[in-house]
């Protein structure tokens, strides 16, 4: 069974709520309709109701629930409560209510604070920095995070490497160039969203253009000192570097550049030395390696709010709000 049926299988089985915030945006109701079919999740669609309709013409939305701000017995609420979570920024209920009833993802974001609803998938035409902000006002972290970043499931078709072909990539869509720190946290954070969401160990590659001292450079110091520090804070770890692509998925090349290594030849989390890296690396597979790439998914959060890229296709909406609905369940 491919990743995401599984992924779906047992999104059914909690059937969480989720809010899907751009109901200006088509593929929003192609997903919808899709996710209510298969009974994935139940669903909240925000947006002008007599706009919803005209926009979801010819597709079956009837199972989920719209809600316009500007109507809902609960807005006044929300303004309430986003006021007094931005007060210390300067925020007034007439800002919050602006905001509120115009940028529809502080809404859904708002709901899922409040309780109405378990997560949120936007960003389809919305950019990263448009779809987390919200979250990062009005969620917060998850207690214990060090840092909020953002992967990619990649589920490459034919292929015996990683867990039968599913891999994750991090950071591929949040931190521009992590530091030492922030890179090893990055590992950490995906080691546990690995083994949430494929089920398997994982085993973690820390990246780069050298495999145990082939190269030297400062861009190479970083993953080194990366690797030094996750390895001493999660000793119990699978997890090596600095290793490059090859060594790291190829046994017969780990077995030349990495003699020794657990994780070389095996890898199935891939941690990049930087966003260039991560988000040219998980577009080159999807494209050119016709996998299916999920995300950007976020760790770290207080709650599963996940991006998508706005060249995502309504498959791609579908895969994540059943990754989100996943996350939502393990939150319980």
């Amino acid at each position: 069974m491919r990743f995401i049926d599984r992924i779906k299988e047992r999104a059914k089985k909690s059937k969480k709520t989720i809010v899907l915030p751009e109901s200006e945006d088509r593929r929003t109701f192609v997903a919808a309709e899709k996710i209510l079919k298969e009974g994935i999740a139940n669903l909240i669609i925000i947006g002008d109701e007599e706009r919803v309709r005209k926009g979801a013409k010819g597709r079956d939305i009837s199972g989920a629930v719209i809600v316009d701000p500007a109507t809902y017995e609960k807005t006044d609420v929300y303004i309430e409560k986003f006021t007094e979570l931005r007060a210390k920024k300067g925020m007034t209920k007439e800002k919050a209510r602006e905001i509120l009833l115009n940028n529809y993802p502080y809404f859904g974001v708002m709901m899922v604070k409040m309780g109405d609803a378990d997560g949120m998938v936007s960003g389809a035409c919305h950019s990263s920095a448009d779809t987390l902000r919200p979250c990062l006002q009005i969620l917060k972290t998850k207690p214990g995070t060090r840092l909020v970043s953002a992967f990619f499931i990649v589920s490459v078709p034919d292929c015996e490497m990683g867990a039968h072909g599913t891999f994750l990539f991090a950071d591929a869509g949040l931190n521009q160039n992590p530091n030492p720190e922030e890179l090893a946290a990055i590992a950490e954070s995906s080691a546990e969203s690995f083994e949430l969401l494929v089920e398997e160990r994982p085993n973690i590659a820390m990246l780069s253009h050298s495999t145990k001292g082939s190269a030297h450079h400062p861009d190479v110091d970083k993953v080194v000192e990366a690797t030094r520090i996750a390895k001493e804070e999660c000793p119990d770890l699978y997890l090596d570097g600095e290793l490059q692509l090859d060594a790291a998925l190829v046994p017969e090349i780990a077995a030349f550049k990495a003699p020794g290594s657990k994780v070389a030849g095996k890898a199935n989390v891939l941690i990049f030395p930087d966003l260039d890296a991560g988000n040219i690396g998980y577009k080159l597979v999807q494209r050119l390696g016709k996998a299916d790439a999920y995300g950007p998914i976020t760790q770290g959060i207080a709650a599963p709010v996940n991006d998508l890229s706005r060249g995502c296709s309504a498959d791609d909406i579908v895969g994540v709000v059943a990754i989100t609905a996943v996350q939502c369940a393990a939150n319980d």
